[in-house]
């Protein structure tokens, strides 16, 4: 198998993986699921600066117990030799932390998707949801938000395929944070062709994650850094939850119209938070 596995910033490579994978059921209600790095020597011809050298993962994997309750208790490992000088210095106590790659990130991730899909799945709609939705609309809007999503870590992270260039910019030390890369669309759906640029960066506030994300999710909030709300709050006028944490949940809001002759504009937003991060895409 093989997979990419990234970090929200531009200032962390991409680690790239071949390995194998074994599945097996080791007692009754007792799964294990492991995975070992098969390229363990890679060539130094296709190494850059955008993804891991040398990165490569040891036995690694999580067991599944089926518990009495119906639930699932699941122990995760991670095993990972890599290269930290090519890591960023701001990013350094995080992924040597474990909450960039590790196993707390996994089950993190885990939990949140889960109570997403129990959610989805329930006939129930939760109280939180003040919507008139139908279901199908209500599918609608979670495929989209959740395509936008992507496109927006696609766009947030290099690949191998599509490479960061430095920011050159004279008399500041800018250059070290921001990344631009530059890439043709031809039939990516929902996106019309032409030439894509995105632009990333990464910085660190004087702030808790907590506060931060919810000043960030306030719709009531929106006009103390977001051009769009025209100067003014916004209106939430759809909320679909996807998690039993409020910050979990993809939201409809109309800016503030100034005046007749504006667009009434309508915003998709996606906002996701778990133990290792939070993000807000809209």
């Amino acid at each position: 198998m093989r997979s990419e596995l990234q970090v929200l910033s531009p200032l962390v490579p991409i680690r790239e993986f071949k390995f194998l994978r074994f599945c097996k059921q080791h007692a009754e209600g007792v799964w294990a699921v492991v995975d070992v790095s098969v390229d363990t020597i890679r060539e130094t011809t296709t190494l850059d600066a955008t993804t891991f050298p040398n990165c490569k993962r040891l036995p690694s994997g999580c067991v599944v117990q089926d518990m009495p309750n119906g639930y699932s208790k699941i122990t995760w490992v991670e095993h990972v030799e890599y290269d930290e000088s090519v890591v960023h210095q701001l990013y350094r106590p995080l992924i040597s932390a474990g909450m960039g790659f590790g196993a707390q990130k996994w089950v993190a991730t885990l939990q949140r998707q889960c109570e997403c899909l129990a959610i989805l799945m329930s006939s129930a709609v939760p109280s939180r949801d003040h919507t008139a939705l139908t279901p199908s609309g209500r599918r609608s809007m979670l495929k989209l938000a959740q395509r936008m999503t992507k496109n927006f870590c696609s766009g947030v992270c290099a690949s191998s395929i599509h490479k960061w260039n430095k920011l050159n910019c004279v008399g500041n030390n800018v250059e070290d944070y921001v990344r631009v890369l530059t890439r043709k669309s031809v039939d990516d759906h929902g996106e019309p062709p032409g030439i894509v640029v995105n632009a990333a960066t990464s910085v660190w506030l004087p702030v808790s994650p907590q506060r931060l994300f919810d000043f960030l999710r306030d719709e009531q909030l929106r006009s103390e850094w977001d051009i769009l709300s025209n100067g003014g709050p916004m209106q939430e006028m759809a909320h679909i939850a996807k998690g039993q944490d409020h910050g979990n949940c993809v939201s409809l809001l109309r800016a503030n119209v100034m005046n007749a002759s504006q667009n009434n504009m309508l915003i998709l937003q996606e906002t996701c938070t778990d133990a290792s991060g939070s993000l807000v895409v809209y």
